[in-house]
């Protein structure tokens, strides 16, 4: 592409563009970088430059891109319908696809309902739950349970259950009633702050300090413990984020947390929803984060990875026993009245059972564990305090990963968001070659799944460079 057409685009995108979750003033301040194809593990620019795609184009790129598997999938549907709505028609990918997913879901999890994006699959979810208890003549149960610094997308109800002042705020008028439950977020409890020393050599991160995770841990399920039994029978359903709260800055959850606030769902007679849009589909090194510690949910909300990254296309699959709630005679008015154009849209339900098929022949999930722990080595150097004074902390779970910066290394200073620490380490990295985004002062890194080791070490390498760069600046 000649300069002129490069000029043009910059014109158009300043124009007319709004980009999602972007300060657009700033936006404006600069020429973007503009996408034109991809390869392997690599973005391309206009300019004919790679850049290792090391965030999975916003955690949902899985195989990499250009995947001639997943290609040749959707030119074949290409060739037989490119779209044909659910409402009162079934496709042959959607139907195939619905019992391929009750295959791999955690047992009883046997119904699935398409919609177009992560956030629409925990309002499909919400809804559920919201009427199932209505037909169930407990239209008390109308309050969901959230767990602090959640994040379930940006429509009304995953505002509700996912509300975060900075995101939110000028919509507070919309969301509906959620009572929260503390995180168990071991990196920024006081228990742990005082036992880490930041300016020791040798760093110790949060989620290695079993005594203060097993305390955060069993603090927060007291507390949502408690907070249920305040509620009694107006809950409508406890929703978690399994394992790793992504959007919160990768916060990682205790062991045994999970499968505790599954049993006292349970026990209080409430049911579970898991978003598993950011963690599913190999992120944590199982299918889904749920299968860790063989938890069913009665809701599973999907996304992202479903479709390889390909398309929009997400998932919430229910047990029988929900879906069945909205079956009767038509006089009764059982049925769940939502729906979305494009649900089960057959070129996205090609590319995610092409995608699956991938995940078995090639043995993804054992990679991932091993990518993970290449992953976990190579960011070891960040433990010198002395050398990268500005980490306070490392996650990690799988190929999900956030580097917490901080002014000197402890949360409970913070720093000055103007200073935009981990916009600027994304951006030393894209100098490098490597397309990282933060949130807030978290550096991210989550490569699609089927990343080459060399260039996860890459990844690695710049990120750490970076980070070192910035704290001598």
């Amino acid at each position: 592409m000649d300069a002129s057409d490069i000029d043009d685009l910059v014109a158009l995108d300043h124009a007319h563009l709004w980009h999602p979750f972007t300060p657009m003033r700033q936006w404006r301040e600069r020429a973007p970088l503009i996408i034109e194809r991809a390869e392997g593990d690599f973005l391309v620019d206009v300019q004919g430059r790679h850049y290792i795609d090391a965030v999975s184009s916003l955690w949902c790129n899985v195989h990499g891109h250009a995947v001639a598997e997943i290609d040749a999938a959707v030119r074949e549907q290409l060739g037989l319908v490119a779209h044909s709505t659910l409402l009162g028609l079934g496709n042959v990918p959607a139907i195939r696809l619905a019992a391929r997913l009750a295959r791999l879901a955690p047992d009883g999890l046997t119904k699935v309902f398409f919609s177009d994006a992560g956030a629409a699959a925990t309002e499909v979810a919400f809804k559920m739950a919201a009427g199932y208890w209505f037909h169930a003549h407990a239209q008390e149960r109308d309050t969901f349970v959230g767990i602090a610094g959640a994040y379930h997308g940006d429509t009304t109800g995953a505002m509700s259950v996912g509300y975060h002042e900075l995101f939110h705020r000028p919509f507070k008028h919309m969301v509906f009633r959620t009572a929260w439950a503390p995180s168990p977020d071991v990196s920024h409890s006081a228990l742990w702050r005082r036992t880490a020393q930041p300016s020791s050599c040798r760093r110790t991160w949060a989620q290695e300090d079993d005594a203060a995770c097993s305390a955060v841990s069993d603090e927060a399920l007291d507390a949502l413990d408690a907070l249920l039994c305040e509620l009694g029978e107006r809950v409508a359903a406890v929703v978690i984020e399994p394992l790793v709260q992504g959007a919160a800055g990768m916060i990682v959850q205790p062991p045994g947390y999970l499968r505790a606030v599954a049993e006292i769902a349970r026990r209080h007679g409430t049911l579970l929803v898991a978003d598993e849009v950011a963690t599913g589909f190999g992120r944590t090194g199982a299918m889904f984060a749920c299968e860790h510690e063989a938890v069913t949910p009665d809701l599973l909300c999907l996304g992202k990875g479903l479709s390889g990254g390909y398309l929009p296309l997400a998932a919430t699959l229910a047990t029988d026993e929900i879906e069945q709630a909205f079956c009767g005679e038509l006089a009764e008015h059982r049925t769940l009245y939502h729906g979305h154009t494009f649900s089960g849209n057959p070129l996205g339900c090609a590319a995610a059972l092409a995608s699956l098929e991938i995940f078995e022949r090639c043995g993804l999930l054992a990679a991932v564990a091993r990518k993970a722990e290449l992953l976990a080595r190579q960011l070891d150097p960040l433990r010198d305090a002395r050398r990268y004074p500005l980490v306070f902390d490392v996650r990690r779970r799988g190929l999900m990963v956030g580097i917490e910066l901080s002014a000197d290394g402890t949360a409970a200073t913070g720093f000055d968001p103007s200073r935009r620490l981990g916009y600027e380490v994304s951006e030393r990295c894209r100098a490098r070659g490597v397309i990282v985004r933060p949130l807030g002062n978290v550096v991210v890194l989550m490569p699609p799944l089927a990343i080459e080791e060399g260039n996860l070490e890459l990844v690695a390498q710049v990120v750490v460079e970076a980070i070192g760069e910035l704290g001598r600046s």
